[in-house]
């Protein structure tokens, strides 16, 4: 099963709420290290990544609601 980034932050924190997030739903998903944040203090950037099966339920349930 191959996996997919949905999603990159600017801190690990945000991709692990995020993570927890689809873990209620039964998604599988996984963060991923991918540097050093931009400033001094601001922890690491992250990818979350999800199966490739899951991407659009995954997407849909991180976008912002609509209006």
């Amino acid at each position: 099963m191959s996996w997919i980034t949905v999603r990159t932050t600017r801190a690990r924190w945000e991709a692990e709420l995020m993570q927890q997030m689809l873990a209620s739903y039964d998604i599988p998903s996984r963060v991923i290290d991918i540097g050093l944040g931009v400033y001094c203090g601001q922890g690491s950037q992250a990818a979350l990544q999800v199966r490739s099966s899951d991407q659009w339920t995954a997407l849909l349930l991180l976008s912002p609601p609509e209006d």
